[in-house]
């Protein structure tokens, strides 16, 4: 190499060279982008902060959400990635109906009810256009019937066990908890509207026994307090037999 031949392809092309400063910003920002197109257009994490699902879903399982799955229905891209709508059975993850410029108030439940079914509850038994429709993953967990006809018990409760005959408004899903006995769904708050769904859970992939509504901000020291028990007891809680589950 002659003295005046230069040494690198940054001082060939008369360029500066990059400083390590501002490589790793450029890193951080461009694997910031990725993370942020990925949340908000293919997969989304959502922890379970009640027990309205349980068996199938336990307060403090972390799901992976499909946020793909239910892509916008009837246009051009439609036709070549893989969407699809929401079919009767499938677990769907949601912005509460009424609720919806609170972002926060994300719910999970299983769409029972598609649009034009009639639904009704009888005695705790959910029927679909006169057939069963309670599958392996209902459970009850309350013996008690509710009717309507025992002073003890408000209309409102009644709901739970006595329900319909309903039909579910076009654009619209009906969701229930397999918890039927301790679901707040849409017995009480009504059909979920289509743009409302947003994606659809596939993988449970950390499970933890976590205090019910523990998502609920009391305050920076409350949550100090629940990252420092997590900490402390992240063998112990962590359920390491459903780590990894399909989600069904």
């Amino acid at each position: 190499m002659t003295k005046n031949e230069p040494d690198s392809e940054a001082e060939s092309s008369g360029a500066p060279p990059h400083s390590g400063a501002r490589e790793w910003y450029e890193s951080l920002l461009v694997a910031g982008v990725f993370v942020l197109f990925v949340r908000t257009f293919i997969v989304q994490t959502y922890q379970v902060p009640t027990g309205s699902m349980e068996k199938t879903i336990l307060i403090g399982d972390h799901l992976l959400v499909n946020k793909f799955a239910y892509g916008p229905h009837g246009t051009a891209t439609a036709k070549w990635l893989p969407y699809r709508d929401v079919h009767r059975g499938d677990i769907i993850v949601f912005k509460k109906p009424g609720d919806d410029r609170n972002d926060n108030n994300v719910l999970v439940k299983r769409a029972v009810g598609a649009p034009g079914d009639v639904l009704q509850v009888k005695d705790k038994a959910l029927s679909v256009d006169g057939k069963n429709a309670d599958g392996p993953w209902v459970q009850h967990i309350f013996p008690e019937v509710l009717t309507a006809d025992d002073p003890r018990v408000s209309e409102h409760d009644v709901v739970r066990d006595q329900f319909g005959p309903y039909r579910v408004p076009d654009g619209h899903y009906f969701g229930m908890g397999d918890n039927r006995d301790n679901s707040y769904d849409s017995r009480f708050w009504g059909p979920i509207p289509r743009q409302n769904i947003f994606g659809r859970p596939f993988l449970l992939y950390w499970s933890y026994e976590a205090e019910p509504n523990s998502h609920i901000w009391r305050g920076p020291v409350d949550k100090i307090r629940q990252l420092g028990s997590v900490a402390i007891h992240f063998f112990s809680r962590t359920r390491w037999d459903r780590m990894f589950r399909p989600v069904r």
